[in-house]
């Protein structure tokens, strides 16, 4: 006989427990022939790169990243977001760190608060400016993975974003991933290239081959459009409103 076949009395334990005090598998590990119980909130982690590309501007060229990672239990975690572009032809582009506590409030869906801290930097002095972070980070209904998130600088000014990614498979390896981001300032921060309203809107397309699930090259396509105010400062800049691009790199986990 199997030495871990439920006896009628481990039975029995088992019914009155959970009609009257509830399942505690603590409970019932010293009793003879019941399995260990299982560890099921270990603490695990995760890098993901999910752009790591060249991008083929209308302008200057450039290279971006959008890199994040975790580490904790399914119910609490660390993340870490890094992201920023950096052009190939001058010493200019900018970044953006991000800390943050996360919380699952709900199955598939994180509740995240923190810091974030951006610089512009280029031949002019580096412009720094740090924020408040409250947001949230899950998987909507039909596979949708979303980042809403909101901002408030050092300086007061308060601002939103939006991420929004799909994967669509053509093949177990073949994946088609559109992407969509939109940025909103309550406030102007001329220093930063930010007016108030709606900043801009970055809609892209890359299409992966999955060569091992860790690592996927891919090509795609990218176009960012600025608007109102934003757009503004950008033409007195003497930058382009509207930028199209292609794109090439890799993403890679582990």
């Amino acid at each position: 006989m199997d030495k871990r076949a439920l006896t009628p009395l481990q039975l029995i334990h088992i019914v009155l427990g959970s009609l009257f005090v509830g399942l505690n598998p603590s409970a019932f590990a010293a009793e003879p022939g019941w399995p260990e119980p299982v560890d099921d909130n270990l603490s695990v982690g995760m890098i993901l790169a999910d752009q790591f590309e060249y991008r083929d501007n209308d302008g200057a060229d450039t290279l971006r990243w959008d890199m994040q990672g975790w580490q904790g239990t399914d119910t609490n975690k660390l993340w870490m977001k890094f992201e920023g572009n950096d052009e190939t032809s001058a010493s200019g582009g900018e970044l953006e760190l991000q800390a943050l506590y996360s919380r699952m409030v709900a199955p598939f869906w994180d509740f995240q608060v923190g810091l974030r801290h951006d610089r512009v930097y280029g031949s002019g002095p580096n412009q720094d400016r740090s924020f408040a972070v409250l947001g949230f980070q899950g998987l909507a209904p039909y596979r949708f993975e979303v980042e809403p998130a909101l901002f408030l600088s050092e300086d007061g000014d308060v601002s939103a974003r939006l991420v929004g990614t799909y994967d669509l498979l053509f093949s177990q390896r073949l994946i088609l991933q559109p992407r969509f981001e939109t940025n909103i300032a309550a406030s102007a921060s001329p220093k930063f290239g930010v007016g108030s309203g709606l900043n801009d809107v970055q809609l892209g397309l890359r299409l992966r081959y999955e060569i091992r699930r860790e690592f996927a090259p891919y090509i795609g396509v990218s176009r960012q459009h600025r608007f109102g105010k934003t757009a503004d400062l950008m033409r007195a800049d003497g930058g382009d409103v509207d930028n199209f691009a292609v794109v090439a790199g890799f993403r890679i986990w582990f």
